[in-house]
């Protein structure tokens, strides 16, 4: 396997951004996110950019050719030759199959698809207990909280939940997140391609299930 082209797809809360970033240190590749490409895109003035700008600007959603155009001009650079871990793209069967195309076309194919799962209840309290203080100090009132209740312990502001923290806000992103992900969960099952893991236990231990994953996919290969 002379690259690791991989997907990470998981709820809010779940993870994904620490595993992510365990990724980028543990294989050196590249952490694509759909946001940041998209606003690189526009900044940079490319042809797609100056598309998406116009969509983003009326606030519209960007096309599926658009993003699937922005997230295969970013995999042709350079640093995504060993692979890449992209984050939050594809969101829909259309898109995995134009992103499938797009790497067909570069004589690449996904590696694997690594979903983090976490079961809805635990999302809520995970996400819901979280308090932030203006400075962006971060608490929770379960895990981590402070020494004196709703008080940042570094500057002594007051800590605040995030409106989107709020439960019935988490519920309904999770809602979303199902209504959305759960077909393509299904769409890289059947090719063989998707892999779980636990997301309730410790940030070791799902960096530890990934790594040995990877590694077994790699002996796999060379067998």
């Amino acid at each position: 396997m002379s690259e690791l082209d991989l997907i990470l797809i998981g709820p809010p809360g779940a993870g994904k951004g620490t595993q992510a970033a365990n990724l980028v240190e543990d294989f050196g590749l590249p952490y694509i996110a759909t946001g940041d490409i998209l606003r690189a895109a526009v900044k940079d003035g490319t042809e797609l950019g100056k598309k998406a700008k116009g969509y983003m600007d009326a606030g519209d959603l960007v096309p599926d050719d658009v993003i699937v155009g922005v997230v295969a001009e970013r995999l042709e650079d350079d640093d995504t030759r060993d692979g890449f871990v992209l984050d939050g793209f594809p969101r829909t069967i259309p898109q995995a199959e134009a992103l499938d195309r797009s790497l067909d076309e570069m004589g690449r194919r996904l590696t694997a698809v690594l979903c983090i799962d976490v079961p809805d209840d635990v999302l809520v309290k995970r996400i819901s207990g979280r308090r932030i203080c203006p400075d962006g100090h971060v608490y929770h009132v379960d895990f981590h909280p402070p020494k004196r209740e709703d008080v940042c312990d570094t500057d002594g502001k007051p800590l605040e939940q995030r409106p989107d923290d709020a439960p019935d806000k988490v519920k309904r992103r999770l809602e979303v997140y199902h209504e959305q992900t759960a077909p393509l969960v299904d769409f890289y099952d059947d090719r063989g391609l998707l892999h779980r893991f636990d997301g309730t236990r410790s940030k070791d231990e799902v960096r530890d299930h990934i790594r040995a994953t990877l590694s077994t996919l790699r002996l796999e290969e060379t067998a």
